[in-house]
């Protein structure tokens, strides 16, 4: 692995100089500037971590193409252990940033084109497989950072790719040449996106007969000429151009996400970076298949995310001498089930995972989903419980400034503080990071990442087998099968 620790990793970011913009400017450094660098140092710490004596283990694998070690998030799971490897990972990771890690997403990506490009060369006599392995190897090798593209700009979302006003609201194809193709479109809320050495491109949705150019997946370096990447603005994300890390809540690492929108103006993408092209019947399994790796996660780094603030809870509880209290301790408890309800679901579904053709394997769709449907509520009410212990002062405080104020830092020190032995700043501070964690972009991303709830929705009823369950209830009422006398 080329790029092995949090350094290389900064280093490799400043040589790419990726075409980013955050308010309107133009960041000359995404692992310098205020908005950036927190989601650069979350995916630095993983790259440090690798040679935790602790953790390594746990980050690294196996290379199932050259034997080599290298780290898993550039893995293709080759058993269900690797599956539960995965959940367990994040969760560690969870707890180890209170925030979004952001290497997951492309880590799905290569999982889904592992499997669906071996599919469509068994059929179709195509090559993109081999092309993925190359490129896999080449991404192993250098242990390089992607960002999962998935999400277009859907425009009028009544009408179908091929139906909108404006053909760029999906990512197509535009010209074929012989050394390439020509892309135009652009791919919304991209996690890690500005941070990302190369960005992977997949179709959002299955795609008919007169949508071939929609039908796409391709990987590009993040510097390619004609990408342009404008980065979300966040929950309190002003407070990043300020001095003093007080305000910020996870000063270190951020907020959830560091998404970003992508815009693809007729950029050039050479043939071996191709891994579909026009054959759309296959677009539907590239959604399904990463679907269902990435809904598989949830249980993983939410919950670990979800520990974080269990401890914030109990920690604030603690210094405000509310700890004892019977009802504070029944919601630690309420919290607690809920993040362990969630990755038992992660586990469950990675221990039913199956492999596919091509010898990789995948989590079970069915219980992917349950996961994900899961994190939609449970991260919500963790949140809504921690608000609740804590009180209303997370809202409310004045600010670090206001803490450093010679006239009125002595009256916030004595009038912010609770339990003796707990000065105001502790108070202060733990109330931020509950701030931060809970109030936006975790609790959007839990509810939308991966699909909407109604997604989940639609692919739980399509796989509970609704008929073999009526057939269970038949065969114990007597009733006969239908057709049978």
């Amino acid at each position: 692995m080329k790029i092995k620790t949090g350094d290389d990793y900064r280093q490799s970011l400043k040589a790419l100089g990726t075409e980013v913009y955050v308010l309107g400017e133009k960041v000359d450094d995404v692992t310098t500037n205020p908005f950036t660098r927190p989601h650069v140092n979350c995916a630095a710490l993983l790259y440090d971590l690798t040679g935790d004596p602790g953790l390594g283990d746990l980050l690294t694998a196996k290379s199932h193409l050259t034997g080599k070690k290298i780290s898993r998030f550039t893995h293709i799971h080759q058993s269900t252990d690797d599956l539960v490897a995965k959940v367990k990972m994040m969760r560690a990771m969870g707890r180890k940033t209170g925030s979004c890690f952001q290497r997951c997403v492309g880590h799905d990506g290569l999982n889904t084109l592992y499997s669906v490009t071996y599919e469509i060369d068994g059929e179709l006599g195509t090559e993109y497989h081999q092309r993925l392995r190359n490129y896999l190897e080449h991404v192993q090798e250098e242990n390089i950072m992607i960002a999962g593209a998935m999400t277009d700009a859907k425009g009028d979302r009544s009408l179908r790719p091929s139906k909108q006003t404006d053909p760029d609201m999906f990512v197509r194809v535009t010209g074929r040449r012989a050394d390439g193709v020509i892309v135009r479109g652009c791919k919304m809320h991209i996690t890690g996106a500005v941070n990302s050495h190369d960005v992977l491109v997949m179709p959002t949705t299955g795609m008919g007969e007169e949508e071939k150019d929609f039908a796409v997946s391709f990987s590009i370096p993040a510097n390619t000429s004609g990408v342009v990447m404008v980065f979300g603005r966040q929950t309190n994300d002003a407070r990043r151009a300020e001095n003093g890390t007080l305000d910020l809540g996870n000063a270190a690492y951020g907020p959830v996400g560091g998404e970003a929108a992508i815009f693809f103006e007729d950029v050039f993408v050479p043939w071996e970076r191709v891994f579909l092209c026009g054959e759309h019947r296959f677009s539907g399994s590239f959604v399904d298949r990463f679907a269902t790796a990435h809904r598989q996660n949830y249980g993983g780094c939410k919950a670990g995310i979800c520990d974080v603030m269990i401890g914030a809870a109990a920690l604030v509880a603690e210094y405000q001498g509310t700890d004892g209290a019977s009802h504070v301790r029944d919601k630690v408890t309420e919290m607690i089930h809920l993040a362990e309800t969630l990755h038992s679901c992660s586990l469950a579904c990675s221990y039913e995972g199956a492999p596919t053709p091509s010898g990789a394997y995948v989590a079970d769709r069915l219980l992917a989903n349950v996961v994900k449907m899961n994190t939609t509520r449970f991260v919500y009410e963790v949140a809504r419980l921690v608000h609740d212990v804590a009180g209303g002062f997370i809202a409310t405080t004045p600010s670090e400034r206001d803490m450093n104020h010679p006239k009125l830092g002595k009256f916030i020190d004595k009038y912010f503080k609770s339990k003796n032995g707990f000065p105001a700043e502790h108070r202060i501070r733990i109330g931020r990071l509950i701030e931060c964690m809970t109030g936006g972009t975790t609790l959007t991303e839990s509810m939308h990442g991966a699909g909407s709830p109604q997604a989940q929705r639609l692919m739980i009823l399509r796989r509970g087998n609704i008929e073999e369950k009526k057939r269970f209830a038949r065969e114990l009422a007597g009733i006969p099968e239908p057709g049978e006398s």
